[in-house]
Parts: structure tokens; sequence; C-alpha cells
């Protein structure tokens, strides 16, 4: 999410489409959840909030807000809703939930059944950063972005990894590109299946990219034998988001999440 043009590295476009996802690969114990069930507002034992402006590091143009308006539960789904309208001296409001301090994770199947926003502006992210974050800086603690769109390339979603060694700072960045018709219509299940050795990038089952350790890897290379936390975010604008602009009528816009489920892997 950090990262302000894709550059895609070994990536691998695919024409998916929206049918039951083969999973692949094993999994066994479901070790962290939530169904977002219940009307009340996103379980404050499971999320905490990132809030304020000021761009996020990528000229963003929304405020970031614990607020219900911004991120709310319904029909048992998490709502992520940005708004235009003036907050605390931005243009936009949205959310950004995070596991950190709740929730760490070290490998395993992480899934996120969501449906996507759409329109020139929107870019929402499901991703991970490295727990350590804030004794070491990024990119030196790792990211993991499970999912990334831009409303400008409605059928496209992306996956990257970044660390010290490899991220856009450097166009070193390693990355994936899936592609549906339905991002913005229906619901798709964005997951990585992180091992000891690799993380594989999927969509509705099917990988479409492979990070792969390298060898004699150091923690530039492959932090991610480190804790990592989970966000869920929906920005507006910014260095990818707004490259072909911000379309000003097509607010309120949301990410609907169903679920999210971290499975430890066999």
């Amino acid at each position: 999410m950090r990262f302000s043009l894709p550059l895609i590295a070994l990536g691998l476009i695919l024409g998916l489409t929206s049918c039951a996802p083969k999973m692949g690969g094993k999994k066994s114990d479901l070790i962290w959840a939530d169904e977002f069930s219940g009307h009340e507002p996103p379980n404050p034992a499971k999320w905490s909030y990132d809030t304020g402006g000021g761009g996020w590091g990528n000229n963003e143009l929304q405020h970031y807000t614990s607020r219900p308006e911004n991120a709310y539960l319904l029909n048992g789904k998490l709502m992520i809703e940005a708004h235009r309208e003036a907050y605390q001296g931005n243009a936009y409001t949205s959310a950004r939930l995070v596991t950190r301090d709740k929730m760490v994770f070290t490998g395993g199947r992480i899934e996120v059944r969501a449906k996507l926003p759409s329109g020139r502006g929107t870019w929402p992210a499901i991703w991970m950063l490295g727990e350590n974050i804030t004794s070491v800086g990024w990119p030196r603690c790792g990211e993991i972005d499970i999912m990334e769109h831009v409303g400008y390339q409605p059928d496209s979603v992306f996956g990257t990894v970044h660390t010290e060694a490899f991220n856009h700072l450097l166009n070193t960045h390693q990355g994936g590109q899936a592609y549906a018709t339905d991002l913005e219509t229906n619901f798709h299940v964005y997951s990585i299946d992180w091992g000891e050795k690799s993380i594989a990038f999927k969509l509705d089952g099917n990988t479409y990219f492979t990070f792969t350790k390298p060898a004699n890897a150091t923690t530039e290379e492959w932090p991610f034998d480190q804790p990592h936390y989970l966000l869920l975010n929906l920005a507006v604008g910014g260095n990818w988001g707004g490259q072909q602009g911000v379309d000003e009528t097509i607010w309120p816009q949301r990410m609907e999440v169903d679920w999210v489920r971290v499975y430890k892997l066999k």
C-alpha cells in the first residue's frame, strides 16, 4: 500500500472468474477469524484504527477516522466507507483498520472475502506490515500486499511484497497482477499462502504470483520470519490511486468485507 507506481516484476496476468474457489494447498487449524456478525461496531478486541490525514506517504486525500460513518457492520459484513466531505483539512474521510497490538501472524493462509469499490480515485487494500515497523522502519519491516485495486483499472488486482532489498524506491519490488471482470460487483476471496520459503498470492484460490525466498537470504530480502499485522483500508487518490484523477461524483464508495480467516498451513 505504501508504494506509488506499480512496477510489476515476475507477474502473471490471469483471466479469472467468480467461480467457486479452488483453494489448493493444505490448511489445518483456523487460528483467527472475524465473521463480522451482529450489529456492533468492528470488534475492538480484534481491530484498532489508524487515524489522521497528511497523505500517508502517498499524497492520499483522505483523513482516516474511527467514526461509524467510515467503518461499521451491516448484514454480517464490514463496511469501510469513504466520503467526500471536508474534515480536519482533508477533502475526504475513510477508515483504516489494523490488528496491530491485537493479533499478529507469522505464516499461514490469510483469506479475505471482499467486494471492492468502483470509480476513479478509489484505492482499497488488504495488506500486512511487520510488527517491528516502529523500531526498524519501512521497508525493513516487510510489507505484504495481499490485494490492491485502483478504480481506473477496474478489472485488475495486484499482489506485491516490499522489503529492504525489493521495494519501489529501488524499482525492485516483486509482485503480480490478476484479472476478473466483476471485482466491483461480486465478492472474491483474496488470499496468500505464507510458508517458510515462499508467499503465494491467490485470487479465488488460483495462484497468480509466488515470491520465493532467495538463496542465502538475509532480512533485507526476506523479513517474513517476523510477525506481521493485518490492515484493511480504502484510500482516496494518491500517487497510484489518483493517477487518472479522482471522480468527485461517485462518493460515498465502500469496500465490503464478508470475513477474514487465518489458518495454520500444514
